[in-house]
């Protein structure tokens, strides 16, 4: 009887550790033991959909959060939301493929998705974001948790790169750094080592990646259409010369810091602490 019983409970323990990490291939009943074991942390992986110069799949962005997230959920485990490519693109309407929305409802889903899932249990959310025309968007969206009371935190996984760590890398790569920032060898690499099968590298070439340089220099100033006037073709590198294990170095690098972020997100009580703190002061203010 007492072996039965060690039997049971050894099972149950290990089905606890077993469930799946992604939202959509929990169960309901599984539901609890999600929110225990990530803590109530959620993962929101956004990406974008758009070119990615002429070898490389649409969903590049995509796939890169997916996979940083799934990996590190395996070694920290925290709840995944399904893939989320709605975010910042204007700057790629002229090429065949991107889905841009019009700016209010990005937004408008981006805080209505938070909101759902802290409704489903999670008071930790961190966003992880693969594209590169989404950042300024982000943080103001962080910024902006603070408008109004909220019982959930908003975390953007924004990592700042190692100098030993880029040393390590500028030895392996074959390119010039100063202008690989979409399609080139940075991202073509994480993607051969990733998912090759989408790779059609022998056509990196049949473009140019390269700035055209085409706005006359406009100093301390800003405007929208410095991509387009830099890089029509929406490529910025030389996605030829990317190799697999430039693609593994990156991945595993991006991989453990997004996990260490995970442990830190877990284990922190402050951040909600403090912006209750907040919240209870603003509403005092005026004598309310």
């Amino acid at each position: 009887m007492r072996l039965l019983v060690l039997l049971l409970l050894l099972s149950s323990t290990a089905f606890a550790q077993d469930i799946p990490f992604r939202w959509d291939e929990l169960t309901a009943s599984d539901w609890p033991k999600a929110l225990e074991k990530s803590n109530r942390t959620c993962i929101l992986p956004i990406g974008i959909l758009e070119k990615h110069g002429p070898h490389a799949p649409m969903g590049s962005d995509l796939i890169h959060v997916r996979e940083w997230s799934a990996r590190a959920a395996k070694n920290e485990y925290a709840v995944v939301f399904p893939d989320y490519f709605y975010g910042q693109v204007f700057e790629a309407q002229q090429q065949p493929g991107t889905f841009a929305l019009p700016s209010r409802v990005v937004w408008d889903l981006l805080d209505a998705t938070v909101a759902e899932i802290a409704r489903n249990g999670f008071d930790k959310i961190v966003i992880v974001n693969g594209h590169g025309g989404n950042p300024q968007l982000l943080r103001y969206f962080v910024q902006s948790q603070l408008e109004k009371r909220r019982n959930y935190a908003v975390y953007f996984f924004d990592p700042v790169q190692d100098p030993a760590f880029t040393e390590k890398v500028n030895k392996v790569r074959k390119s010039d750094p100063s202008w690989d920032q979409h399609g080139g060898e940075n991202e073509t690499s994480t993607l051969l080592y990733l998912r090759p099968d989408l790779v059609k590298q022998e056509r990196a070439t049949q473009e140019s990646g390269v700035n055209q340089k085409r706005l006359p220099s406009l100093p301390n100033l800003y405007t929208g259409i410095w991509w387009y006037a830099s890089y029509p073709n929406h490529y910025a590198g030389e996605g030829a010369k990317a190799s697999k294990e430039l693609g593994k170095l990156l991945t595993e690098n991006k991989v453990e810091a997004l996990t260490k972020a995970l442990k830190a997100v877990k284990s922190d009580t402050k951040t909600l602490e403090l912006q209750k703190e907040y919240f209870d002061k603003a509403d005092k203010v005026g004598g309310r």
